[in-house]
């Protein structure tokens, strides 16, 4: 069964030279309005949230839900979960893209929790992950493991 994420993307201006403005909004049915902008780097506005931005939080939050989600059916409690994530773009063969994205997260656990189940349920949850399975760039995967 397919399920549908709509979306709107607005934006308004003038190509006519150069210094557009990159600014857009993001709105779907029911939730807060995101403000989106092309990279820094893409004379874009660096406070507003950028495509890498989006689709590094996407694979990082997508990975997090479907590692909780095993850790939940496997009775190991997680207390924390805290991830300093991050996208790579780069240019491989003439062609710009995300080459990888690396999630490099502090699980916190209970004394005395398995630490290799926790790492192996961290590494099963790739395999489950919807967004990871949608991109053809490497995920990098270096979780810590912290006992509290």
């Amino acid at each position: 069964m397919a399920h549908h994420y709509p979306l709107t993307l607005s934006w308004t201006g003038s190509t006519h030279d150069a210094s557009y403005s990159r600014n857009a909004t993001v709105t779907t049915p029911g939730k807060h309005p995101l403000a989106v902008s092309s990279a820094a780097e893409y004379a874009g506005d660096a406070g507003r949230w950028n495509p890498e931005d989006l689709l590094g939080s996407a694979l990082a939050t997508c990975h997090m839900l479907t590692f909780l989600a095993l850790c939940a059916k496997a009775k190991v409690d997680v207390v924390g979960y805290e991830d300093h994530a991050e996208a790579v773009l780069d240019t491989v063969d003439k062609v710009t893209r995300i080459t990888q994205v690396h999630l490099r997260p502090a699980i916190r656990v209970p004394r005395g929790t398995s630490m290799a189940k926790v790492v192996e349920l961290f590494e099963k949850a790739h395999k489950y992950c919807f967004v990871a399975n949608s991109v053809t760039c490497e995920v990098v995967m270096e979780p810590r493991v912290v006992e509290v």
